[in-house]
């Protein structure tokens, strides 16, 4: 699982408000590479909550991604940047795992890089 897909889930279990972001518990992390698209990485910029970005890259070992988004109007020529940005969006895949909601604790399995967002019976 890519942090692009992380950053896209949510906690829906029925009663829950801090749905967002999930906490990412790894077991296996690997890195697959991907070809690097600037202007993808420029799009996807304002898409992504950069916080929930910059803590599963973190909790995943990445440390290279800055507290706070860069201004847009920078990154023309900020390639280093759009690198480290590439890299952990794209590159980073959680194999096995879990997400775990922070208001429940629930854990959410992630085996082969696919989350199981599935609910229990009572979640529903």
């Amino acid at each position: 699982m890519r942090l692009i897909v992380h950053n896209m889930l949510s906690c829906n279990i029925r009663g829950v408000v801090n749905k967002f972001p999930l906490r990412i518990e790894p077991e296996k992390i690997i890195v697959k590479e991907v070809d690097f698209n600037p202007d993808f990485l420029k799009h996807m910029i304002a898409k992504i909550d950069w916080k929930a970005l910059v803590d599963g890259a973190r909790s995943m070992g990445y440390t290279e991604l800055p507290d706070h988004a860069p201004d847009t109007t920078t990154l023309e020529s900020d390639e280093p940047f759009l690198r480290k940005f590439h890299h952990s969006l794209l590159e980073l895949h959680l194999e096995e795992g879990s997400l775990v909601c922070s208001e429940t604790g629930r854990k959410f399995p992630v085996n082969k890089g696919i989350p199981n967002m599935l609910f229990h019976e009572d979640e529903v």
